[in-house]
């Protein structure tokens, strides 16, 4: 099979399920975007990969630092004075990102927990068919409207629950990877101080 094959079968697919699958299929593309940012953002940043003895080294020497790493190190060591001054900057790093990192998973939760429900709306629809269908009586057509509601429900349910299953398991990933960083800007804030200390004493 094609890949023209397979993309006109899966459009026939979604558009059988009625219009509450074009709903959900903006809403799965919205996500898959939001989500992709986010991940492309822990992708590049080299915090995993930067060991303590690296920090502390590129903190005696910023020219050496790195990626994201070593854009966080430059801008916490150029140019301060005191310690308040390092903890000032580093505040105004997770300040600067934190927050945004924050709000683009409550909003990839959200578009997660909207999927379910529209493919719930689109079960209640299909069933009305479905009733409707029964109520017209035993003929033909009526058949082919009875298999239509069920075909309805069914699909815009299982595209909701496929939207949904993964996000939630996608959500808690990314917030774990919220934690880490926040752990790994506390360890860089602590070792800048340390070696700031060292260098002054």
């Amino acid at each position: 099979m094609t890949f023209v094959e397979t993309f006109q079968e899966s459009l026939d697919i979604i558009l059988s399920g009625g219009w509450v699958m074009i709903p959900l299929f903006c809403l799965g593309l919205i996500a898959f975007y939001v989500g992709g940012r986010l991940l492309l953002f822990f992708r590049r940043g080299n915090h995993r990969k930067t060991s303590v003895e690296t920090c502390e080294d590129w903190i005696r020497n910023s020219s050496k630092a790195t990626g994201t790493v070593g854009e966080i190190i430059r801008y916490s060591q150029d140019g301060v004075e005191t310690l308040d001054e390092i903890q000032s900057r580093f505040e105004e790093i997770r300040t600067a990102e934190i927050p945004r990192l924050q709000q683009n998973i409550v909003f990839l939760q959200i578009l997660v927990n909207t999927a379910p429900l529209l493919g719930l709306l689109g079960t209640v629809l299909g069933m009305l068919t479905t009733f409707n269908g029964i109520a017209l009586g035993g003929s033909e057509s009526t058949t082919s409207i009875v298999a239509g509601g069920i075909q309805v429900a069914l699909i815009t349910t299982q595209m909701g629950l496929c939207l949904a299953i993964p996000g939630y398991i996608f959500v808690f990933y990314l917030k774990q990877k919220v934690t880490d960083y926040e752990g790994f800007l506390v360890r860089l804030e602590s070792i800048s101080l340390q070696q700031f200390s060292t260098r002054k004493a």
